[in-house]
């Protein structure tokens, strides 16, 4: 019994001391002035254009190009913007467009190596492309391309897994070529 006790009492001791170190960085002052959320924002900020990458190819026009779909609902997040295709042959797709303004093909090329996708080289608007598949994975296809300023743009086709659906990969350079064209 001496031996379970001199145990907890080790435990508790233990707890208490981590309880004692944590509590004491907590407790520190940090010299400065605090200022409202958004105090060193400029005002009148106007984001109108962030998202106009976005609109680059009409959300009908990407449902046609998917499958002669009609619903298309888009979202953005972070560096691509994203479609769901609710009725896309088969059921549901998910498209996906990547724009990174300082990006290469080259970059592309390796971080697809790193990632153990197939990628080839394909031409779109009579320039170098990258297409890329993941392997075993007939229902997705991505296209990039160098974009008409600089960076580098690419479509993903994403149809759902056993569906019957067209080329992922044809779908993908369609979107990429009409991105191209608009851009020039």
């Amino acid at each position: 019994m001496r031996a379970g006790w001199r145990r907890r009492v080790a435990g508790v001791t233990a707890a208490l001391a981590m309880t004692i170190v944590a509590a004491a960085g907590c407790g520190q002052t940090i010299p400065g002035v605090p200022e409202p959320v958004g105090a060193g924002e400029p005002a009148n900020t106007n984001f109108d254009k962030l998202l106009r990458e976005c609109e680059v190819v009409d959300a009908t026009k990407i449902g046609e190009i998917v499958g002669k779909a009609q619903i298309v609902e888009g979202s953005f997040l972070g560096a691509v913007c994203m479609w769901d295709v609710h009725d896309a042959p088969g059921g549901m797709a998910m498209v996906t467009l990547n724009w990174y303004e300082l990006g290469t093909l080259n970059n592309e090329k390796i971080t697809n190596d790193k990632l153990g996708y197939l990628s080839e080289s394909v031409t779109v608007q009579s320039s170098r492309a990258l297409q890329t598949r993941r392997p075993n994975d007939p229902h997705s296809c991505g296209v990039s391309a160098s974009a008409a300023d600089s960076g580098v743009v690419g479509w993903w086709i994403n149809y759902r897994p056993g569906s019957s659906h067209p080329d992922p990969c044809a779908a993908a350079k369609q979107l990429l070529e009409l991105t191209l064209n608009l851009a020039r």
